[in-house]
């Protein structure tokens, strides 16, 4: 390259996918590229998918149609989950110049040195039983917060997932790496880290200079509570089999660490959870959930559901709403099954009617509004502390108390990445 190029970035999906877009970018700023936002022109667009929905595969689609309109000359590159599922598919999208996979999205430099428009998209991408290494990822598009990535890919089959697939196997940092990263983030302002993965409860496997690594997530927590100068961790998501009580036990009592979990369910039937593999029963999540509210009766705990799978009868529906109607949780992610390539989902009967699958999740959705509501609530005239971030919006500001109740107030300046104790009204 004879001159200083530009790259803006888009990213669908998870808060890893934002960890590792954010930690692309450095790369290629390093490299002498200018960053740009997605919507000006830019010479290269970088484009880092999803393939959890089928809408994530078709808003990538989208997304290239709508750099082909306005900057049909730059190139267009597709890294992520849905460029190692299916590489030839992208790749025959027209306007896509470049496919990464999994194990070569972070040498995204070296593939576009040599790029030239007009050319057939270009590959590169392994089998994913080929991928072993940990490349370690965090976000830094504002002081106030972090997604740092400490864990990745997963051993795991539920049968409507793509993500080990797309991922590869389970792998982790060091504990002394991920210290490191804590360490540098504080130094640079970052009041708050979200610790992300795959699965995340799942630390520690892998191995480092050949030797099995013996280490695990309750040790990362221990030590991650030590490092001065964050105020803050989140668990950013935790398999119900991996929560552990001393891990609810250390929140607990940790000073750092807030009291705020979010725990996939995805059925409140045990005849559905067995169909979809996962690795408890509907009993064990009642049980954390009760464990967490025994320790911390302010926690805020978010749940992951899914609707409509394969099979998924009306009794089976009413079976999962009645479960978190009478659960003490705050709020809900619901997500609509969708039919994905290679899964053992595909072979369950019968299927569930799109527009079945629709009403139940707007029912769940409406389930959670009235979960938040009524969580907040509780905690009116309560004095919480408050994590406020920086930018301004229409004269605003928001922020999150330690149990993740939204704040939004008139902006003031000073309180940007700054913890302030607010009464909740």
């Amino acid at each position: 390259m004879t001159r200083a190029k530009s790259v803006a970035f888009h990213t669908l999906g998870c808060k890893l996918n934002f960890s590792e877009t954010s930690t692309i970018s450095r790369l290629l700023e390093k490299e002498g590229f200018v960053k740009k936002d997605f919507d000006e022109a830019a010479d290269v667009y970088v484009i880092n998918t999803c393939s959890v929905t089928d809408n994530a595969d078709k808003e990538c689609r989208q997304l290239v149609r709508r750099i082909q309109r306005r900057a049909p000359e730059s190139l267009v590159v597709i890294t992520g989950c849905y460029a190692q599922l299916k590489p030839r598919e992208i790749a025959e999208i027209p306007g896509v110049d470049l496919v990464l996979g999994a194990a070569e999205k972070f040498n995204i430099a070296d593939h576009i040195r040599e790029l030239a428009k007009g050319d057939s998209a270009k590959i590169c991408s392994c089998d994913i039983e080929e991928v072993h290494t940990f490349h370690a990822s965090y976000s830094m598009n504002d002081r106030t917060r972090t997604f740092l990535k400490v864990q990745d890919g997963c051993d795991y089959n539920c049968s409507f997932c793509t993500i080990p697939m797309a991922r590869g196997i389970s792998r982790s940092d060091s504990i002394t790496n991920v210290l490191g990263h804590a360490r540098t983030l504080a130094a640079s302002g970052v009041k708050e880290i979200v610790l992300t993965g795959v699965n995340l409860g799942d630390f520690g496997k892998g191995f480092e200079g050949g030797k099995k690594k013996e280490e695990s997530f309750y040790e990362l927590i221990q030590e991650l509570d030590q490092v001065e100068g964050i105020e803050r961790y989140r668990i950013s998501s935790i398999e119900p089999n991996l929560l552990t009580n001393d891990i609810i036990e250390f929140v607990a009592n940790s000073r750092r660490f807030m009291p705020h979990f979010h725990i996939p369910l995805q059925s409140g039937s045990n005849e559905i959870l067995g169909l979809m593999r996962r690795r408890y029963r509907r009993e064990l999540y009642a049980e954390k959930v009760a464990a967490i509210r025994q320790f911390m009766p302010h926690a805020s705990i978010g749940v992951d559901v899914i609707v409509g799978f394969p099979s998924e009868s009306d009794e089976h529906f009413k079976e999962t709403y009645d479960f978190l109607h009478g659960l003490d949780v705050s709020y809900l992610h619901v997500f609509t099954y969708s039919e994905r390539a290679n899964t053992h989902a595909l072979s369950i009967e019968p299927v569930v009617p799109v527009h079945l699958r629709h009403e139940r999740n707007k029912m769940l959705r409406n389930l959670s509004h009235k979960k938040m509501q009524y969580f907040t609530e509780q905690h009116t005239g309560q004095i919480r502390k408050v994590l406020f971030e920086s930018h301004e919006k229409e004269g605003m500001m928001e922020g999150y108390t330690d149990n993740y109740i939204r704040v939004t107030t008139p902006f003031r300046a000073e309180w940007g990445n700054r913890v302030v104790d607010w009464e909740l009204r």
